[in-house]
């Protein structure tokens, strides 16, 4: 295998809007500086994947009004790269659009398909990871999904259960998957963590475009008809029109049930190199440096006094003082700013969307 054949896939369609007032509807997470470290989500996503793949194998799958965004926030990827959904239909018809147009160009073609909207501590291993993974799909029909090792009990993530009694022989580092297992309340995720072969659902997916193509055509006909049939126009100034007459046609469903939950050939890599899904407030306190009164700041001249575990972020002001808080978020942007409870935060996003 080459890595000519290597191909990325990043996919930044999603709305994003948790983060408020920092994201919303029109500027969602994934294109903002989360972390305040000069780039942005998508930004740092592009930068970890650096040596997996040539620049004119990265392609990026988002809304058509997140077009100026992409094309401003990653000017290095090719405009015809840059992919445009007209309509949310999750992530099944998100992934076999670009896999049917990467198949026009090269069908032996490797892909890894990731989230825009994810963090990494420990770049150089989850490149090495990503690359093992490559070459074990490049050589194998299997589809293989990376599962994190759990350092908590979370209940926002997904998890996979692993059948670790056996590796691969072509790869000891990857696993058959017993099942996939949905988002559980708190005594069930204590429940798994107890046990060593549970793993966080990152996402990230790696797999031929033989290989998901042949998945689609098994498990998700519907939707594989139509972007089979619209093989010669790919590439063509007939696409953009025919994707925008086409598109809305396709399920609204996710690779997971789509695909994944139904697969044979189906593998997990178990991996540790600090991934987290910046989803809330509380994630991005448990990511960031904290203070010895457990406060996380972010932004250039931020004071606090008799303040514990509050997280405040406030890049646009020159000087912030916050005193007497226990538990909350301060947050600031484009006129807007929001102070509410750390605990409440899920509840106060559906007033701040009214």
């Amino acid at each position: 295998m080459t890595q000519d054949r290597n191909h990325l896939v990043i996919m930044a369609g999603g709305v994003g809007s948790r983060f408020w007032p920092m994201s919303t509807e029109d500027n969602p997470k994934q294109f903002i500086d989360i972390l305040g470290v000069g780039r942005t989500l998508l930004q740092l996503t592009y930068d970890r994947f650096k040596e997996i793949c040539p620049l004119e194998n990265v392609w990026v799958v988002t809304n058509k009004k997140y077009a100026a965004l992409v094309r401003e926030q990653l000017p290095e990827v090719p405009a015809e790269n840059i992919l445009l959904e007209p309509c949310r239909r999750n992530t099944a018809p998100c992934i076999a659009y670009v896999t049917w147009r990467i198949k026009a160009i090269n069908p032996k073609a490797n892909v890894v398909i990731t989230p825009s909207d994810h963090f990494v501590t420990d770049v150089e291993e989850f490149r090495r990871v990503i690359k093992s993974c490559m070459k074990f799909t490049a050589e194998t029909g299997a589809i293989v999904t990376l599962g994190m090792s759990p350092t908590r009990p979370e209940t926002g993530y997904g998890y996979i259960q692993a059948d670790l009694s056996t590796s691969s022989p072509r790869n000891r580092e990857i696993y058959r998957i017993d099942s996939f297992r949905e988002k559980p309340d708190l005594e069930t995720a204590k429940e798994y963590i107890s046990h060593k072969n549970y793993f966080w659902n990152a996402g990230i997916f790696v797999w031929s475009v033989s290989t998901i193509v042949n998945a689609f055509r098994v498990y998700c006909p519907t939707i594989s008809k139509i972007f089979e049939s619209m093989l010669p126009i790919y590439g063509t100034p007939a696409e953009r029109e025919t994707i925008d007459q086409r598109y809305p046609e396709c399920e609204n469903i996710s690779v997971d049930y789509a695909i994944m939950e139904k697969a044979e050939e189906i593998f997990v890599c178990p991996a540790s190199f600090g991934w987290t899904d910046l989803g809330t407030w509380t994630s991005l306190m448990l990511l960031k440096h904290h203070d010895l009164y457990g406060n996380t700041t972010i932004g250039e001249n931020i004071q606090l006094y008799d303040s514990h575990n509050c997280v405040v972020h406030t890049l646009n002001e020159k000087k912030v003082v916050v005193q007497g808080l226990d538990g909350y978020i301060v947050a600031e942007n484009d006129n807007s700013l929001l102070v509410c409870k750390l605990s409440e935060e899920q509840r106060i996003r559906q007033f701040a969307e009214e």
